[in-house]
């Protein structure tokens, strides 16, 4: 007999899942996909701003990670992988614009040199001095990134260096994600012995690798995902899961019209709230794991500036937290066209906006977002102009907090489902493109080993 399966959940996580389920049982599966969105992709969603494809949602990946440069040579596309200009952002911090610091790790320091000129005397000072004084760590130990490098280096090199990259990465301030999950590398020195923070960042720091970090899809990532559709053959259902159950031979999947839909396997690839929705009748340790994983929201400004408009030679500008009254409403700017090429006779920038604990991607009108990326382009930037097309694109209870203690969690979650079920998705294992597409080939090599590995 021909084997079923269901996916739930129409972003990356579930469409890497539904190709690797047809690469794995062949053309005569039947795999069907149950999404409600008016496209597929989730997070990852592609517009056309002034006649140009712009990713709205995630725009790059990390090249030092497999997953991606493995999964686009497996579908044929390795020439549609993009690099970089090679430029880099600057931070926004006391009023001034700094370059990004080098010699850093996620924005904490490997000595004093590496933050001359971002943050002040007795900071720098601080840093220094940091290898004499004791540091109280056990292996295993899983604190806050924010607290870690406060209590080594001070609040302004938390704030000014550190929050920047990590706010952009989980719409959180470092206070709330834990030293594993953002810094696994970092962590794994400290329990290797480091004599301190300096010295663990120091042994932690990649070796330095010619090409960019970054990658993205030439194109943008709707490329990828019809690639990915065409690919799996699924069979794509326009409407929400209500409920999993167990049925006499197999799971069933009930849609929102009250359609059943048998499978041999699941794969539940949807936000953590989602997830503790539909599984609490009959994994209630798995949804009391997601119920714990906190989420934030935001909203980003895609624009189209005239051509010629003068912009730094610069990828972005991260803004600093913690600072005087008056700093920019946004969070970050991605100066587009300057960080990945130029094209189509604009200029294309990207500002994001929202914070974990603030509700900012819901209640604040489109019009009132546009105003304030066009008040931060002028005081950051002195740029004027009028953009000549625009969008804004709101992305609600889309980005996990993965906060200190994440992976014992994560572990406590897959423990809980039964066979026949698996989870894939940005709050379990990394909030990237590349470990997404991990979690997805996880979910499915554990339906088709038993369950086993969830």
């Amino acid at each position: 007999m021909n084997r079923s399966y269901c996916v739930v959940g129409g972003g990356i996580s579930g469409l890497v899942a539904a190709y690797r389920l047809r690469v794995a049982t062949g053309p005569d599966a039947t795999i069907t996909l149950l999404d409600p969105a008016d496209r597929l992709g989730g997070i990852l969603r592609t517009e056309r701003i002034a006649g140009q494809p712009f990713d709205v949602g995630a725009e790059a990946f990390i090249t030092r990670r497999p997953e991606m440069p493995a999964l686009l040579a497996e579908l044929g596309m390795t020439d549609r992988q993009l690099s970089t200009t090679g430029v880099r952002p600057l931070i926004l911090a006391d009023g001034r614009l700094h370059p990004l610091p080098a010699g850093t790790l996620q924005g904490i320091p490997a000595s004093a040199a590496a933050l001359a000129g971002l943050v002040d005397e007795a900071t720098l000072a601080r840093i220094a001095d940091e290898p004499d004084r004791p540091l109280d760590w056990r292996p295993g130990d899983d604190p806050s990134v924010g607290a870690l490098v406060a209590d080594r280096f001070g609040a302004q090199v938390v704030h000014r260096s550190v929050d920047p990259l990590l706010v952009g990465v989980y719409a959180g301030a470092s206070t709330g994600i834990g030293l594993r999950s953002a810094v696994p590398t970092l962590a794994a020195a400290l329990d290797a012995g480091a004599a301190g923070l300096t010295a663990a960042v120091r042994a932690a720091l990649p070796p330095p690798r010619p090409g960019s970090p970054f990658g993205a899809v030439a194109g943008g990532y709707q490329v990828l995902l019809d690639e990915l559709v065409a690919r799996s053959g699924l069979h794509w259902v326009r409407t929400a899961a209500r409920q999993v159950r167990r049925g006499e031979r197999c799971w069933e999947v009930v849609d929102a019209e009250g359609g059943v839909r048998p499978a041999d396997g699941v794969v539940l690839a949807l936000p953590a709230p989602r997830l503790a929705e539909l599984v609490a009748e009959f994994a209630p340790a798995t949804a009391a794991a997601a119920r714990r994983i906190a989420v934030a929201s935001v909203a980003v400004v895609a624009l189209a500036l005239p051509e010629g408009v003068a912009l730094p030679p610069n990828s972005g500008i991260l803004v600093a937290t913690g600072e005087p009254a008056g700093r920019p409403h946004s969070k970050a700017m991605t100066l587009s066209t300057r960080k990945w090429g130029a094209r189509g006779g604009v200029e294309l920038v990207r500002l994001s906006f929202g914070r974990f604990g603030d509700d900012l991607a819901r209640t604040v009108t489109d019009e009132q977002l546009l105003d304030w990326s066009l008040h931060d382009l002028r005081t950051v930037l002195g740029v004027t102009a009028e953009p000549v097309d625009w969008r804004v694109q709101r992305w609600l209870d889309a980005m996990p907090q993965y906060a200190p203690g994440h992976a014992a969690l994560v572990a406590e979650l897959r423990a809980g489902l039964p066979a026949g079920l698996a989870v894939a998705g940005a709050y379990l294992d990394g909030i990237g493109v590349p470990a997404c597409v991990s979690s997805a080939t996880r979910a499915v090599a554990s339906l088709l080993d038993g369950g086993v590995a969830r």
